[in-house]
């Protein structure tokens, strides 16, 4: 008899990206457009409320040499 169960869960990542190719990098505004779009989406993903304050640990910013990608990540789906 087996004492394990199996289940499969669906990650899906939402990125906004900016652009910033050396040797000027992005500009502030794009940035915080991009940040307000995920903010935004976060939100309406989650079901929150504009005036309330997000998990510290919502929305993650990576550098690379060539773009700023804003993105969080959304698991559903955890079926048998």
């Amino acid at each position: 008899m087996a004492t394990h169960t199996v289940r499969t869960v669906t990650s899906t990542r939402y990125e906004w990206i900016v652009p910033a190719a050396e040797p000027w990098g992005a500009a502030g505004a794009e940035v915080a457009k991009a940040w307000t779009a995920a903010d935004m989406a976060y939100r309406e993903r989650h079901g929150l409320a504009g005036d309330q304050p997000l998990a510290d640990d919502a929305l993650r910013f990576k550098v690379t040499d060539a773009e700023i990608v804003i993105s969080f990540t959304v698991e559903t789906g955890a079926k048998p």
